[in-house]
C-alpha cells in the first residue's frame, strides 16, 4: 500500500514534535506556525466561511485546484492559529479522495488532545469536520 501525500505530512508532523522535550516548546512551536499563515482577506470574515465550535473566531474557506483542494483558514488566537496551521500542512492541496482515506489518528499521536483545553480541542475538530466535509462533497 502506498502512502500518500497527506500521510506523509502527517508522519514529518510527528517526527518534528518528538524533538521537543516539553509541551511549553511545543506550544510555542505550534505559535510559530501560525504565525507564518497566509493573510487572509478582510472579507472572508464572514458568516460563511465561519467554523462554529471553536473558542476564538475562526473562519475556513477551500478553493479548487484542478483535482486539489486548497484550504486557506485564519483564526484571531494564536494557539488557534497554530492549530490551523497545522491541518493546512496536512490536508491542504490535496485531492479529495486522498483527504477521504487520511484517518485523524496523528491527533493522538502528537498528544494534542491530551493538551489542550477542551474548547480548543473541539474547536480543532470542529475545523478537522469542515476539511472532511468538503473532501466528502466532491
Amino acid at each position: 500500500m502506498s502512502t500518500s501525500g497527506a500521510e506523509l505530512a502527517q508522519q514529518e508532523l510527528i517526527d518534528d514534535f518528538e524533538i521537543f522535550d516539553n509541551w511549553m516548546d511545543r506550544y510555542q512551536y505550534i505559535i510559530d506556525m501560525g504565525k507564518q499563515l497566509t493573510d487572509f482577506p478582510d472579507e472572508w470574515k464572514s458568516e460563511e466561511f465561519k467554523i462554529q465550535g471553536c473558542q476564538s473566531n475562526v473562519w475556513m474557506r477551500h478553493e479548487e485546484q484542478g483535482d486539489r483542494l486548497v484550504f486557506k483558514a485564519t483564526s484571531d488566537a494564536a494557539i488557534v492559529s497554530g492549530l490551523i496551521a497545522i491541518l493546512l500542512r496536512i490536508y491542504s492541496e490535496r485531492t479529495a479522495a486522498e483527504i477521504r482515506a487520511t484517518k485523524p489518528h496523528f491527533l493522538a499521536d502528537l498528544g494534542l488532545d491530551k493538551h489542550l483545553s477542551p474548547t480548543r480541542s473541539n474547536g480543532l475538530h470542529a475545523m478537522l469536520e469542515r476539511i472532511y466535509l468538503v473532501a466528502q462533497q466532491k
